[in-house]
């Protein structure tokens, strides 16, 4: 009869399989955060089971111009959405833990994408899966990213559609291949790789546009923005403070 105490033993002998961390990344201006940012970060964390997730605010947004809200704001903006993210990851039970990382805006100078992603490879180490977040629409642009090919020494992409894009007729020759080389369709890729892959998700589509938003706010439709685009904990600093009058 094998005991309680020599099945544990045996246990302690016997190799474990350690799973590497996947840990997703969505950076943006977050001028403002708002739902379709929520929608992106809880889509991608139970579809892709992170074990965390990190939002990062830009510092200094340097494809955005200079009429930017101020790094410090918009941190405590995203803080803010966080709490609401929180609560729909308790009420749809994900287990993926939630963090916003100062890491552009604590850096001088231009926030480069690949700097972030070379400072996050350092703290994780080699073997963690580092999956960046994003919409349709960066993946089309991203060639106009800084040393946008090298992003895949440390990264892997998770790409949600977006209504009006349509990568089959809008991707440049440089996406294509890039596609051709480095897509899959397998989630588990995404484990047993740290980074160099991208995967896109066509059942799921936000739309990620602050831009717009901003827009919309300073029009006679504000008050339905307010209630069904911005979280509601973002939105108390964004009526404390008049931002975007």
């Amino acid at each position: 009869m094998i005991t309680i105490l020599s099945l544990a033993i045996g246990l302690l002998n016997y190799p474990l399989i350690e799973y590497p961390k996947k840990i997703g990344i969505l950076g943006g201006t977050f001028d403002p955060p708002h739902i379709g940012h929520l929608r992106l970060a809880s889509y991608f964390a139970k579809k892709l089971q992170l074990d965390e997730l990190l939002l990062v605010p830009s510092g200094q947004p340097w494809q955005k111009g200079s009429n930017i809200t101020s790094a410090e704001i918009r941190y405590q903006l995203t803080e803010a959405a966080v709490i609401d993210l929180a609560r729909v990851f308790l009420y749809l039970k994900i287990p993926t833990k939630i963090g916003v990382d100062r890491i552009e805006i604590e850096r001088e100078g231009p926030s480069y994408s690949i700097d972030t992603a070379k400072s996050l490879r350092e703290r994780y180490g080699s073997d963690v899966s580092l999956i960046w977040l994003t919409g349709a629409d960066s993946l089309i642009h991203l060639p106009s990213w800084i040393a946008w090919q090298d992003l895949f020494r440390y990264l892997h992409f998770a790409v949600a559609s977006r209504p009006n894009y349509d990568l089959s007729t809008e991707m440049s020759p440089e996406i294509q291949m890039l596609l051709e080389t480095n897509q899959t369709k397998d989630l588990n890729d995404l484990t047993s790789h740290p980074a160099g892959l991208i995967y896109i998700d066509e059942s799921f589509s936000v739309d990620l546009s602050s831009t717009d938003l901003r827009k919309r706010w300073q029009s006679t439709a504000r008050s339905s923005i307010a209630s069904e685009q911005i979280p509601s904990h973002t939105l108390e600093i964004i009526l404390n403070l008049g931002l975007y009058q």
